[in-house]
C-alpha cells in the first residue's frame, strides 16, 4: 500500500508521488507515517524528511512549515526544501563551518538566535548528505 506525498515551497513542487512510508521531523519530535494514517495537521521543524520508496530510503531537508495528513495524502508546505542527493557536500560543510563561526561571534540575543537557526539549518543539510544510502 502507498499514499501520496506532496512537498511544496512557495514557488515550486519539490516532490509529488506515491510513497510507502515517511518519517517527518515535527516540532514535537519524529513522526512516522504509513498508509491510512489518522488525519492530523502538524508544524514541521527544520529537519530531515525520510521517504521510503519500495525498500530504498531518500532524504530531503525541510526548513520549517506545516504538514496535513488526510485520506492517504500528505501535503507538506515549507519555507524551503532540498533533496539530500542534490546537496553539494563541500558547500554544505563550508556553510556549517561558517555557521559555527558566526555563532561564536554572535553578540546580543537577536544575533545569537539568528546564528543558532543558521547552524541548525547547516547541520541538517550535512546530516542529510550523511544519511544517503
Amino acid at each position: 500500500m502507498t499514499f501520496n506525498l506532496c512537498v511544496l515551497t512557495r514557488n515550486r513542487i519539490v516532490w509529488d508521488s506515491e510513497v510507502k512510508e515517511i518519517i517527518l521531523s515535527t516540532n514535537s519530535g519524529q513522526m512516522g507515517i504509513l498508509p491510512n494514517h489518522a488525519p492530523i495537521a502538524t508544524a514541521v521543524d527544520i529537519g530531515i524528511l525520510r521517504i521510503r520508496l519500495n525498500e530504498k530510503w531518500i532524504t530531503m531537508v525541510l526548513m520549517d512549515g506545516f504538514a496535513r495528513i488526510r485520506n492517504n495524502e500528505v501535503t507538506i508546505l515549507v519555507k524551503d526544501a532540498e533533496k539530500g542527493s542534490e546537496i553539494d557536500p563541500q558547500e554544505a560543510k563550508q556553510t556549517l563551518e561558517m555557521a559555527e563561526a558566526d555563532l561564536k561571534k554572535a553578540e546580543g540575543k537577536r544575533q545569537t538566535i539568528e546564528a543558532t537557526l543558521a547552524l541548525k539549518r547547516a547541520r541538517t543539510r550535512v546530516e542529510a548528505i550523511n544519511a544517503i544510502s
